[in-house]
């Protein structure tokens, strides 16, 4: 095969496979609504059950359920029925993901599946095999066949798994009505979590505190400024913030001044600068700083004292994002 026909290839994998699923939307039925229903009344967890290719959409599954709220654990089918049953608990919602129904090692274990938890949902292609006859409820994904040459390799088969499992994760996300707020809980390290929980005094460095009082020589502002690393530093008056001096200020003095032996840091400060209470969310310092303009704000403590500087720079190195 030349580049063009392994192209071509390709894309009529695609095709087949996106047919399978077209058709998997008219086997949204009652079915459905009652698993869905089952998950989210349960006070127990989740268990998918597979064996084989189904091994990784069952896990697969597990992840996002965990991810969004619903405890839910995997259980190896043929490790089963060897201990692993203990643990099952009489309230858990049992999945069982088997193309065929009919699998050696799912017939196996699934009286002992049944018994020992509260609900069993199957996930077949074959609603009148021995597991489509036997679970409490059935989620069909029947296919024409697997994409690919010789319809062995199970492609169409696991794609329709994966996409029916992902529509009852989001049915039961959607009806327990989790939130954004509550989807960062478990994904505190991600860009997600870090926009929704973070705050200002979380990301800020609690050393780089860089500042000057109102008297000071332009020798000891030009001394502070190069002793932090942004490029800023407050302008104090008995604790109180009036004025920032950036190296942006200092080249302005230098411009109008021959000399400056007689200025102080009052003289040549910006006055009436952006500031943010350290416990607001970090995504805030950000949006503030592309509404101005700025490269930092000056950070306050829960007294309304200067407390340091958060950088724009330490912000999006961090994954912070403004609302857009």
């Amino acid at each position: 095969m030349n580049s063009k026909e392994i192209i071509a290839f390709g894309q009529e994998i695609i095709r087949r496979e996106k047919a399978e699923i077209e058709n998997l939307e008219n086997n949204i039925t009652v079915s459905f609504a009652a698993a869905v229903s089952a998950i989210c009344q349960t006070s127990g967890k989740v268990v998918l059950v597979g064996i084989g290719k189904n091994m990784p959409i069952g896990q697969k599954m597990v992840a996002t359920l965990n991810s969004t709220g619903t405890r839910a654990q995997f259980l190896h089918a043929a490790e089963a029925i060897h201990g692993d049953l203990g643990l099952l608990d009489k309230k858990d919602v049992v999945i069982i993901l088997s193309k065929s129904g009919n699998t050696k090692e799912i017939k196996n274990v699934f009286p002992y599946l049944k018994n020992l938890s509260a609900k069993s949902i199957a996930i077949t292609a074959d609603e009148n095999s021995f597991l489509g006859q036997n679970a409490d409820l059935v989620l069909c994904t029947p296919i024409t066949k697997e994409a690919g040459p010789l319809n062995l390799a199970p492609t169409s088969s696991t794609t329709a798994q994966l996409v029916i499992c992902d529509a009852l994760a989001m049915a039961v996300k959607k009806l327990k009505q989790f939130t954004e707020v509550d989807f960062s809980q478990y994904h505190p390290g991600g860009s997600l979590g870090k926009n929704l929980l973070y705050t200002v005094e979380d990301l800020m460095e609690k050393n780089q505190k860089p500042n000057v009082q109102w008297d000071s020589t332009i020798k000891e502002v030009i001394q502070s400024l190069t002793s932090g690393r942004y490029g800023i530093t407050a302008v104090l008056k008995n604790n109180e913030i009036i004025g920032v001096i950036t190296d942006g200020d200092l080249r302005r003095m230098l411009e109008k001044h021959d000399s400056f032996e007689h200025l102080r840091a009052k003289d040549i400060a910006t006055q009436n600068p952006k500031t943010i209470s350290g416990n607001s969310l970090a995504k805030r310092a950000l949006e503030l700083i592309n509404k101005y303009a700025i490269g930092q704000l000056l950070v306050l403590d829960k007294n309304g004292e200067y407390n340091g500087v958060i950088d724009f720079h330490r912000l999006t190195q961090e994954g912070i994002h403004a609302e857009k």
